[in-house]
């Protein structure tokens, strides 16, 4: 009697299954990072939101003691240290020992009299320039 020996193929892929594959792992890469970027870039903005109003405040608290907002020239650094001629001073009035910069690391404007009320804060956006959409949006204390 003859023993059938049988061998077992050892079959691998193809270069085209191999190809399919790698496009499907592309297509969900891209699916589920487009996703995180977008959230990551809106989250910056709801966090400068949150500071602008952490900051406004903080001005709130310097009117309330000094009797005036900071002047444009004074600017968000009256909030760390005592500006020139600034009487009932009892700060700092911001924790941190350095001005604020937005979540771009870029510095809030501060303008007073502002156009939307005793102050504006204002945040360029993603780009760090005026104007722009979704990311680049600028965000104020005035939304």
């Amino acid at each position: 009697m003859k023993q059938r020996r049988t061998r077992h193929a050892s079959r691998g892929m193809t270069l085209i299954e191999i190809l399919v594959v790698l496009v499907l792992i592309g297509v969900v890469l891209g699916v589920v990072g487009g996703n995180f970027i977008g959230r990551g870039e809106k989250a910056k903005g709801d966090a400068a939101k949150i500071e602008i109003g952490q900051i406004g405040q903080a001005l709130d608290l310097y009117k309330l003691e000094v009797g005036r907002y900071p002047t444009t020239s004074e600017g968000l650094q009256a909030l760390i240290a005592a500006p020139a001629g600034a009487t009932n001073w009892n700060g700092p009035y911001w924790k941190r020992s350095t001005v604020p910069k937005d979540p771009w690391g870029n510095e809030y404007r501060y303008t007073a009299p502002g156009q939307s009320g005793p102050y504006d804060i204002l945040s360029y956006g993603a780009d760090g320039k005026e104007g722009g959409e979704g990311p680049n949006k600028d965000i104020t204390n005035s939304q």
